[in-house]
């Protein structure tokens, strides 16, 4: 079975044979984060998916503060490159929901506990 660290390990030997200077260095980035979390603590560990999953997740989020910093501080091309670098980090996430997809799970659920005999409104409805 495949990890999730070793595709990024295998990821960035593709990108940097393909000369891919963004991805590589994208990569090699995120994987440098990944081990500082296994050292971190009493005793080096290998991480689950879930948790290397968390660290890209982190890493993808300072790219999108990053990018926004940029934008609002007047350096575009920097902007850019920190938004291109977390385009590369969620090609490993999860699949975001749209908020019309998020809308049609809780109505669905909405129904299913109606029917179900589950009346009001409750406090999670604003």
């Amino acid at each position: 079975m495949t990890t999730l660290k070793s595709k990024l390990h295998d990821d960035l030997n593709a990108a940097i044979k393909a000369r891919d200077e963004l991805r590589s260095s994208t990569l090699r980035l995120t994987l440098t984060a990944i081990t500082k979390e296994e050292v971190a603590g009493k005793e080096k560990r290998e991480l689950s998916d879930d948790e290397v999953q968390k660290v890209i997740t982190r890493e993808a989020k300072k790219r999108r503060e990053a990018a926004e910093a940029f934008a609002q501080g007047g350096r575009p091309e920097q902007a850019e490159r920190e938004k291109a670098e977390g385009e590369v980090l969620a090609r490993y996430l999860p699949k975001q929901l749209s908020d019309d997809e998020l809308n049609a799970i809780v109505a669905q659920a909405v129904e299913e506990a109606r029917a179900a005999g589950a009346e009001g409104r409750g406090p999670w409805v604003p």
